[in-house]
C-alpha cells in the first residue's frame, strides 16, 4: 500500500456528505451501519505516522545517537503532524485573519530554532492528535445521523401492470405500489393496501415488540417486515421520507452557527493578535532585563501555546450538533444550531389548538339513535356510513372509519347526491337516507377553518360547518333521516391528542407557568379542550393576526415565547415567536417552512422534550467555557508567576481542548432524550 492512499484513502470525511446512489447489487440491500473507524479519517493517519516518528526518534535522542539517525525522524514528526495546519494558517494570514492553529505551528518552530527540537516535535505530535481526536467526534456526530440512511433498502420491488420489477429506491414516486416479502425492510413510507404482517419497528420509533400491520396502516422506510407479504402505496418521495428529512435537516443545521458561537468567533481574532503582542512581550521585557535568551525564548513559546484559545473555540458547537442529531433521531427536526439555542430560551409556551393539542380531524364521540326508529347504535351508525360512503368530506370519512372500527357492514349506496349545505343523500337497501345538518339554527357559510381554525366546526359530511348554535360540548350534532324520518344523531369532535395534557404540564414545569391556548375556534370548544389539558389561560376567536398580536403582547412583558402551530394561519405567530415549532405530519407547507423546528411524527410530548435537551446542550457550552477559561487561566499564570514546562503546557492546553470537545459529545447518549415523565419518546 502507497503512502498516499494510507494517508488519504478513497476520500473519508467526516462530514455529512450525501451518500452515494445505491447500485443493484444484492448485498446492497442490508448496508450495514456506518460507523467511522478512527484511521479512516486522514486526520488520524497523519498524526499516527507523526506519533510513529516521534517515539522512533526519542530512545536514539535520549541514547546520545548521532543527530542524522534521529532528525530526519524528528523532520518527520514535524511535517506529518504540522503541514495541514500550517497551510490553513497561512491561508487564513492571507485573508488577514489569524488563526490559533498557527500560533501552535510558529511555538514548534520556534522551539526547534534554539534547539529545543524535542520539545517542539512532541507539542505537534499532541497538537495532531487533539486534532484527530476533534476529527473523530466530529465524524462520530456525523454517524449517528448519517447511519439513518442505512437502514433503508437500496432496492424496492415495484408492482407494475406487466408484473414485478426491481427498482432503486431513489426512483420510486408518490402513488407506487411496492411488495414487501417476508423479511424484507420496507423501502419508502406508505401506507398498506394489502395483506396483513407483523413489522419490526425498533430502529424507527423504538417499539420493542412487532406491530400489526393491516390495510390502511402505516409504514415507514427502513423498518423491517414480518411473516406476512404487503402490498403498500408509495406516500412519500423516498427524498422526503422521515429519515432522509433528518439528515438534511441536520447537515443544514451543521453549518449554522449560534449566537454564543458567533460572539466567540469575533472575539478569537482580536485575542489572537493579542496573544502574538503578549508573547512578544512576555519574550522581549525578560531580555531587556538580562535574562538568556533561549529561556525567554522558551517562556514565550509555552505562553503563545497555552493563551491560545482552541478550546474557547471548541466549547460552543459540539453540544450544539449533538443536541440537534439527538432531537433528529427521536423525530424533532431542529433547522439550526441558532434555533437549537433558542428553544432552550423560552419561559413561557403558547399552544395553537385544532392539529396541534388536538388531532386535528373529526371522530364519532356518541351514537344516539331516536326512540322508536327500531335501530341500535350499530345499525345506525352502518346506516349513516353507507350513505355517507362516496362522500370525501372529513366528517365523512370519520363516519366511515368509526363504522369500520366496529366492524359494521355497509349495504351498498345508490343515487348518491351530496347537497351543499343540506348533507347528502342515498339510497341504501331501498330505503331513501339523508345525512347532514339539522334543520334549523344553519349558517350557510362555507368558509372552512383555514381562516378561522374552527377545528370543531367543520361540516356535516357536506362540505358546509354547522352553525355555532349546533355545537354540543365542542362537537358537531349530524342528523340521519329514512325516509323523511329521523332515526338518530352522530356527535362528531376533534379530541385532545393523548399526549396533550402531559406535555402541557411538561411545559409548565420547564417555565414556570402554564401554556397560553390560542385559536380561531369558538370559546366553548376552546374550554374543552383547556379544561382537557390542564391550560387555564384561553384567548379564542382569534384571527391569523391576532395570535400575533398576542405573541407580541407577552414578549412585550419580557417573556421570550415558543410557539406551536401546523396551519397556514399559524405561520405569522410562529414567524413572531422567539423560537417556533410546527406539527409536521399535518403542517401546511408554510408552517413547516417558517418555524425554527418540526415535530415529524406529530409526538407532541417530543416538544418539552427538545427543550429539556437544549437546556442541556446551552448547559454543557457554560461548562465548556469554564473549563477552557480555567485552563488558560491557570497554565498562563503558572507561566508568568513561575515556570511552566514547555510539555506541560501543552499537555494541558491540548488536554483542555480534547475534554471540552468530548465533553460536548455527552448529548449524544440516549439518555440525553426525556419525556416530561422521565421516560423515553420513542426514537425515530
Amino acid at each position: 500500500m502507497s503512502l498516499h492512499v494510507f494517508l488519504y484513502g478513497a476520500g473519508v470525511s467526516s462530514t455529512l456528505d450525501s451518500p452515494p446512489v445505491p447500485t443493484l447489487d444484492a448485498s446492497a440491500r442490508t448496508a450495514p451501519r456506518r460507523r467511522t473507524r478512527f484511521l479512516a479519517l486522514p486526520e488520524a493517519r497523519w498524526a499516527l505516522l507523526a506519533t510513529a516518528a516521534f517515539l522512533s526518534a526519542l530512545p536514539l535522542h535520549f541514547a546520545d545517537a548521532p543527530g542524522w539517525t534521529y532528525g530526519p525522524l524528528y523532520a518527520i514528526a514535524y511535517l506529518a503532524g504540522g503541514w495541514e495546519p500550517a497551510l490553513e494558517g497561512l491561508r487564513a494570514l492571507r485573508g488577514k485573519t489569524l488563526d490559533v492553529d498557527l500560533l501552535m505551528i510558529v511555538a514548534a518552530l520556534g522551539a526547534a530554532a534554539i534547539g529545543q527540537v524535542l520539545d517542539g516535535a512532541l507539542l505537534i505530535v499532541i497538537f495532531a492528535t487533539s486534532g484527530a481526536l476533534e476529527a473523530l467526534a466530529t465524524a462520530r456526530t456525523a454517524d449517528s445521523v448519517r447511519g439513518l440512511l442505512d437502514l433503508a433498502p437500496a432496492t424496492a420491488t415495484r408492482v407494475t401492470a406487466d408484473g414485478e420489477e426491481s427498482v432503486l429506491v431513489n426512483r420510486l414516486s408518490v402513488g407506487d405500489e411496492l411488495l414487501i416479502r417476508p423479511g424484507e425492510r420496507i423501502g419508502a413510507d406508505g401506507r398498506v393496501l394489502d395483506g396483513t404482517s407483523e413489522v419490526d419497528q425498533a430502529t424507527i420509533t423504538g417499539e420493542p415488540l412487532p406491530v400489526l400491520k393491516t390495510p390502511g396502516d402505516e409504514v415507514f422506510a427502513g423498518t423491517l417486515n414480518g411473516t406476512g407479504a404487503l402490498r403498500v402505496r408509495v406516500e412519500r418521495d423516498p427524498a422526503d421520507s422521515v429519515i432522509a428529512r433528518i439528515v438534511i435537516l441536520v447537515e443544514e443545521a451543521s453549518r449554522t452557527k449560534a449566537p454564543t458561537q458567533l460572539f466567540i468567533e469575533k472575539i478569537e481574532q482580536r485575542y489572537a493578535v493579542g496573544v502574538v503582542a503578549a508573547t512578544l512581550t512576555v519574550f522581549a521585557v525578560p531580555l531587556a532585563f538580562g535574562a538568556d535568551l533561549t529561556g525567554a525564548l522558551l517562556r514565550a513559546m509555552t505562553f503563545m501555546i497555552v493563551a491560545s484559545p482552541c478550546a474557547v473555540v471548541l466549547a460552543t458547537m459540539p453540544p450544539l450538533l449533538s443536541a440537534i442529531a439527538t432531537a433528529g433521531r427521536h423525530g424533532v427536526l431542529v433547522k439550526s444550531a441558532l434555533a437549537m439555542e433558542r428553544l432552550g430560551e423560552i419561559d413561557t409556551a403558547a399552544l395553537d389548538k385544532t392539529g396541534t393539542l388536538t388531532e386535528g380531524a373529526p371522530e364519532v364521540t356518541a351514537v344516539c339513535p331516536a326512540t322508536g326508529s327500531g335501530l341500535d347504535e350499530d345499525a345506525l351508525l352502518a346506516l349513516a356510513a353507507a350513505a355517507e360512503h362516496p362522500s370525501e368530506h372529513p366528517l365523512a370519512r370519520a363516519i366511515v372509519v368509526a363504522a369500520r372500527a366496529r366492524d359494521l357492514r355497509l349495504a351498498p349506496a345508490r343515487d348518491f347526491t351530496a347537497k351543499p349545505g343540506h348533507g347528502v343523500t342515498a339510497t341504501v337497501d331501498d330505503r331513501f337516507v339523508t345525512v347532514g345538518r339539522p334543520d334549523s339554527g344553519l349558517d350557510a357559510d362555507t368558509d372552512a377553518e383555514a381562516d378561522t381554525d374552527a377545528g370543531t366546526d367543520t361540516g356535516t359530511g357536506t362540505g358546509t360547518r354547522m352553525d355555532r348554535d349546533t355545537d354540543v360540548e365542542g362537537g358537531t350534532v349530524v342528523r340521519v333521516e329514512r325516509d323523511g324520518a329521523l332515526v338518530g344523531t352522530l356527535l362528531l369532535a376533534d379530541r385532545p391528542r393523548a399526549d396533550a395534557a402531559e406535555t402541557a404540564a411538561g411545559l409548565t414545569a420547564l417555565t414556570g407557568t402554564s401554556p397560553v391556548l390560542l385559536t380561531g375556534d369558538n370559546p366553548r370548544a376552546a374550554a374543552q379542550v383547556a379544561t382537557a389539558t390542564g391550560i387555564t389561560d384561553v384567548r379564542a376567536s382569534l384571527l391569523p393576526e391576532d395570535k400575533v398580536t398576542a405573541v407580541r403582547e407577552l414578549q412585550r412583558a419580557g417573556r421570550k415565547v415558543l410557539f406551536v402551530g401546523d396551519g397556514v394561519n399559524d405561520a405569522p405567530a410562529l414567524a413572531a415567536a422567539h423560537a417556533g415549532v410546527a406539527m409536521g405530519r399535518a403542517g401546511s407547507d408554510l408552517a413547516l417552512e417558517t418555524a425554527d423546528a418540526v415535530v415529524v411524527r406529530d409526538e407532541l410530548v417530543a416538544i418539552p422534550a427538545v427543550v429539556r435537551l437544549s437546556r442541556a446542550a446551552r448547559r454543557l457550552v457554560v461548562q465548556n467555557l469554564l473549563v477552557a477559561g480555567t485552563f488558560i487561566t491557570v497554565l498562563v499564570l503558572w507561566d508568568l508567576l513561575g515556570h511552566l514546562p514547555l510539555p506541560l503546557g501543552v499537555a494541558g492546553h491540548e488536554g483542555s481542548t480534547v475534554l471540552v470537545g468530548l465533553n460536548g459529545l455527552r448529548l449524544l447518549r440516549e439518555s440525553a432524550w426525556r419525556r416530561p415523565d422521565g421516560g423515553r419518546p420513542r426514537a425515530l
